[in-house]
């Protein structure tokens, strides 16, 4: 893996961040996106910090000019890339009734846009590889309507489903495969800005009777991005203790 590089959107906390140490472990060279420089170098540093395997960017998914220029600096970089994994996401919890235009637009710029921009911008790099992957991060609320969260959020994360199964139908005369990855809900800095009620509903629905970690989810990436996923294309793989079997 020393000559393939992937490039991480979210890569600073939670599942990004637990999948960059994961590639980073297993040999990859490891773009760290975040809209905080300083968040991505930090989460850079502290895997590498010598700079030459992990380096951190800067990057606001919703702006097309800065994702533009990111690829192309870090093409410029490595030399080429190999895998993107889409995993930058915001949440909402509003109520339906309370959801307001503007927090709606700014979920599905982030999550579901900044997925399709990403991507868009990412195929003339990609297809030059020999084993190009795209790995996207939804949620079992893109499954099933989700329990707790949001009807932005929910929406968002089934658009990525369709976007998978769309790009690839479309990608695939380019080698390049297109999988999914639908977490239930994971230790991470969003289910801890729930309540504990919440949090104690949410779990007594999960037949495992426990939420996922980071590093379960990265395992279920390191399949996809592998040679031997070359076969494997347009599938979304649940990681949720079972909440959602189908």
């Amino acid at each position: 893996m020393e000559n393939k590089t992937a490039v991480i959107t979210g890569g600073s906390r939670n599942i990004g961040l637990a999948i960059a140490e994961k590639f980073y472990t297993l040999g990859y060279n490891v773009a760290i996106l975040s809209v905080s420089e300083n968040s991505a170098k930090k989460a850079a540093t502290n895997i590498d910090n010598t700079g030459n395997k992990v380096i951190g960017y800067r990057c606001d998914v919703t702006d097309v000019s800065c994702v533009e220029e990111t690829l192309a600096n870090i093409n410029s970089h490595f030399g080429g890339i190999d895998i993107l994994v889409n995993s930058a996401g915001i949440l909402d919890m509003a109520s339906i009734e309370e959801t307001s235009i503007e927090e709606w637009d700014n979920v599905m710029a982030v999550n579901l846009r900044g997925t399709f921009t990403m991507i868009q911008k990412s195929i003339k790099y990609l297809e030059k590889s020999k084993h190009p992957r795209i790995i996207n991060l939804s949620s079992n609320s893109g499954r099933m309507g989700g329990f707790e969260n949001g009807m932005a959020y929910s929406a968002s994360k089934g658009g990525i489903i369709a976007l998978t199964y769309g790009l690839a139908r479309r990608l695939a005369k380019q080698r390049i495969t297109v999988n999914c990855i639908a977490p239930g809900t994971i230790e991470s800095d969003m289910s801890a800005a729930r309540s504990p009620e919440v949090l104690k509903k949410l779990k007594e629905r999960f037949p495992l009777e426990r939420f996922g970690t980071p590093k379960e989810v990265a395992a279920a990436a390191c399949y996809f991005a592998s040679d031997d996923a070359g076969f494997t294309t347009g599938s979304v793989l649940d990681v949720n203790g079972g909440l959602f079997m189908g």
